[in-house]
């Protein structure tokens, strides 16, 4: 079957992301884009997905628990599990290796979360927007012993992606894509000719609502679940309507 998928979308527990983006915003806003999945990828923590899971039943709307991990080698990372309790199990060790910085909502922003009605019961203590002390090298295999997958983020980006920090994709990285983001210029593969080798996946990164709207792309899985889109990924069923994804 098809799926529309947009695999990375921050809520307002990501500091950088808008304070209305909500769980309940979030999944209502992609139903009305026409997506039938959605990740909900937050800087380093996952502790609003299981909200968004809540308003994904009541929308129709697939969410998968994910987060945006930032290495030691400061490149960005999308990790995607099959259900919560993985999510919240990796969290557990992503904190373990984080800084214990605490969050300046003055300068970075707030870092807010929220109930399965969408309001706000508090905001996250520890700065969120640093690098942990998981590095590139261990991060994929990581993942995949937590049921999940992991790929890079956003690589034709001038920061905090596999180019602008490494210069090449990981050698030892097992899978057939990577992602880009929606604003990615056509001429991505002469400026990094590595990704001749990859499948582009596109995502939008939302940090705003406005951010949040179906792509001319969908995964082929076999049912509308996180197993089979982890699998669909894992298998490179990564499918454009027009011929190329930029």
């Amino acid at each position: 079957m098809k799926v529309y998928a947009d695999l990375h979308i921050h809520t307002a527990l990501s500091p950088c992301a808008d304070e209305d983006m909500t769980p309940g915003n979030i999944v209502a806003m992609a139903s009305l884009a026409g997506l039938d999945a959605i990740a909900i990828t937050d800087h380093n923590i996952a502790l609003n997905v299981r909200p968004a899971i809540k308003y994904g039943e009541q929308f129709d709307v697939l969410v998968i628990p994910g987060m945006e991990l930032e290495t030691r080698e400061e490149v960005h990372v999308v990790c995607l599990f099959e259900t919560l309790e993985q999510a919240l199990d990796f969290q557990g060790v992503v904190h373990k290796s984080m800084t214990g910085l605490k969050n300046n909502p003055d300068i970075f922003g707030r870092q807010l979360m929220f109930d399965e009605e969408d309001e706000i019961i508090g905001e996250y203590d520890d700065m969120l927007l640093c690098a942990t002390d998981i590095g590139i090298d261990d991060v994929f295999s990581m993942i995949e012993g937590f049921g999940g997958i992991a790929y890079p983020a956003h690589v034709d980006r001038d920061s905090y992606s596999v180019f602008s920090q490494l210069a090449f994709i990981p050698f030892d990285y097992p899978y057939k894509f990577v992602e880009i983001s929606i604003d990615c210029k056509s001429d991505i593969i002469e400026k990094y000719p590595q990704l001749k080798k990859y499948n582009l996946l596109k995502a939008s990164d939302s940090h705003d609502l406005t951010q949040i709207d179906k792509h001319d792309m969908y995964l082929e899985c076999e049912r509308l679940d996180a197993k089979s889109v982890i699998e669909a990924l894992k298998n490179n069923r990564i499918i454009y309507e027009r011929t190329e994804p930029c």
